[in-house]
This record gives structure tokens, sequence and C-alpha cells, in this order.
């Protein structure tokens, strides 16, 4: 996995999609920690945050979305040692809301699109650093796959 972000720090790792989709540059996941009906959600957010700086980013999401129940903040410590991170770097990084900041940004970022839950995929193109989003499409919730490709399809054949 190569790191990519979109041009503001805020990285995740890049996710492969489904293979009989069109080759993708980039991939940025973003949080979305909607507190009021998860209220672990901002901390869990910040773990994949924690995991992400140790490389890891990728296999914190799959694993929290595969425990959704255990994001209590003792669960999170025990999903960093199942994934051989440096669990005390870990808690240092959610004890201290070291990256409290960056999961609330990514919170209002998404709010301003006007996202209402997860995921949310915007599909578009960017200049290579990514300060410039155009052709932006916004697909809510999990779209049927023929409905992503086809906007995919849409989109890379657009005149740059």
């Amino acid at each position: 996995m190569r790191q990519v972000g979109s041009g503001r720090g805020d990285v995740h790792e890049h996710r492969p999609f489904e293979p009989d989709l069109p080759r993708l540059d980039l991939y940025v996941a973003r949080d979305f920690p909607l507190e009021t009906i998860h209220p672990l959600a901002r901390k869990a957010a910040e773990a994949l945050w924690c995991a992400s700086a140790q490389g890891k980013g990728g296999e914190m999401h799959d694993r929290l979305f595969a425990h959704p129940q255990q994001l209590q903040p003792e669960a999170l410590g025990k999903h960093a040692e199942a994934l051989g991170l440096d669990v005390q770097a870990c808690q240092a990084r959610l004890d201290s809301s070291q990256y409290t900041a960056k999961a609330h940004a990514s919170l209002k970022d998404g709010q301003t699109i006007r996202g209402t839950g997860t995921p949310t995929f915007l599909l578009g193109s960017t200049q290579r650093d990514g300060a410039e989003v155009k052709g932006v499409t916004c697909l809510i919730r999990a779209p049927p796959f023929d409905t992503f490709k086809a906007n995919i399809d849409k989109l890379l054949d657009a005149p740059k």
C-alpha cells in the first residue's frame, strides 16, 4: 500500500477497489464520526489515525468495521495489539487527543458536502497537488456496483 492524501496532510492508506473498476489514481479515506448515533466513533477515528501513523491504517479500518461493538477505549488498545502496533504509542496519542482535530475537521468537511452517512463517495478529478477538485459527483451510502462504475467511467471519459 502507498500513502496518499488530499494535499492537506489528511492521509490514510490507499485501498484497492474492485478489480472490475477502472484504475484510479487516488483514493482518500476520510473520517465521518457521527457521535450522535455512534458515541464511540470519534475515538475509533482517532485510533485509525494512530494506526495510519504506524503504516496500518487500512488494517485498522477493516478491523474496526469488522468489530463495530468493540470500540470502547480498552478495545481500541486490543485492536492495536492484534495488528502488531506499538500499543503504548497509540494509547499516548489517544490520551493526548493528538488526532481529535483531524477527525473533527474531516467530519466538518463531510458536513460541508452534505454527507449524511457512511460511506459517502466523492468522485472527481484533481490537479496533482490535490488543491482543486472538479466534476464532483456525490454517492451516499453504498450504491450498486453498476452505479459506481458508471459514474467513474463518466468521470474518466470527461475532457481534462
